[in-house]
């Protein structure tokens, strides 16, 4: 890539807000789907290790593999990066996070940063992604497929994801498949209210680990949500893996939307608390009437920009998360955005384009 930088390039400081991998992630994708060249300084600037990871690196490499874009600084630990995108197209790909360094680096945040371009190639996609299933600080497989994807379903994207084998920290080596059919449109959102619960269902999984773990898990959660008057059901399971680990999922039904609660074991961690955690997500969002859970609300709004009108929605919590990745929309296209409610309480998210911000 040539070192000057056109007057076309978006400029995005990697410390703003949340300061974290999801500025990255946001700002490829955005770039990726407008065909927009961009820089990115100050990458994860105030982690304890600063620049790109493992997993940041493959999504910077995924979203290069799919464009055919020119990068400069896709380097392990590089805090700057400049990308300049061609035209996204569909095919088959295969990512490894661990290809470099041994990582567990997570399946989902790679996939999060390449599905909504894939969304809009002319051609449909099969993509492989090895690394991480289930790991800390970032959605698990099953809150992707079981909460993520029907949402944008409704929206009008087709994405269909299979999990073949589980991946723990600190081992990974999970993966995970994603068919990506293209879409020519999306229809915007609008949904206030989430009607009432219908059902609570989950599942209790170990890998490599005594079941009894997973059944204390189930009977814990089973138990804290009977108190509230919630009748859960909780399937046990052994899941295969090379590594070992444990994890709760509950999925909240309601009449218009879902929502999704996990926790993950860790060593000296009590298979109760692992329950408690998820049961004490599940629980906060049902004393808010908000419709869409903290973690939904922050992951669907780069999809919201390109839907055909308006969308809005509410939140059972305005996270440091969402004002990040609206702030990024802002940066790369011509949207209204407002947000009734500040940082940690309910809130109304409304996102308007207003530009002509093809695809």
């Amino acid at each position: 890539m040539n070192g000057q930088l056109g007057p076309d390039t978006i400029r995005i400081d990697g410390s703003y807000g949340e300061g974290g991998g999801q500025v990255l992630r946001t700002s490829l994708a955005l770039s990726c789907v407008l065909g927009k060249p961009m820089e990115i300084t100050n990458i994860r600037k105030a982690r304890k290790s600063p620049g790109l990871r493992p997993q940041h690196r493959t999504a910077v490499l995924a979203a290069a593999s799919i464009t055919g874009a020119e990068v400069q600084g896709a380097e392990l630990s590089s805090t700057a990066l400049r990308f300049r995108p061609n035209r996204t197209s569909g095919g088959s790909y295969r990512f490894d996070v661990a290809e470099k360094q041994g990582s567990a680096g997570s399946v989902t945040l790679v996939l999060q940063t390449i599905l909504l371009p894939l969304c809009f190639a002319e051609q449909p996609s099969m993509v492989m992604v090895n690394g991480g299933t289930h790991v800390p600080w970032s959605p698990s497989f099953h809150y992707l497929h079981s909460i993520v994807v029907p949402l944008l379903s409704g929206l009008g994207a087709r994405i269909e994801l299979s999990l073949t084998s589980w991946g723990w920290y600190p081992i990974g080596n999970g993966q995970v498949s994603a068919r990506i059919t293209p879409s020519t449109a999306l229809r915007p959102l609008t949904l206030i209210d989430r009607g009432g619960l219908v059902r609570v269902t989950g599942i209790s999984a170990v890998s490599n680990l005594p079941g009894h773990i997973a059944t204390r898990q189930c009977d814990r959660a089973v138990s804290v949500l009977g108190m509230q008057g919630i009748d859960a059901s909780i399937e046990t399971l052994s899941a295969t893996s090379l590594g070992k680990g444990s994890f709760l999922f509950l999925a909240a039904e309601f009449e218009h939307i879902s929502a999704g609660f996990g926790s993950l074991g860790a060593i000296g961690k009590r298979a109760e608390e692992v329950a408690d955690e998820a049961c004490d997500g599940l629980l906060s969002h049902l004393r808010s009437k908000g419709a869409l859970d903290p973690h939904l609300a922050d992951q669907i709004v780069p999809w919201l920009a390109f839907c055909q009108g308006t969308s809005e929605f509410t939140t059972s919590r305005v996270t440091r998360h969402l004002l990040t990745n609206l702030w990024v929309l802002q940066q790369f296209m011509d949207v209204d955005v407002q947000v009734k409610g500040s940082e940690g309480e309910e809130g109304r998210v409304m996102i308007r384009p207003v530009g002509r911000n093809t695809v």
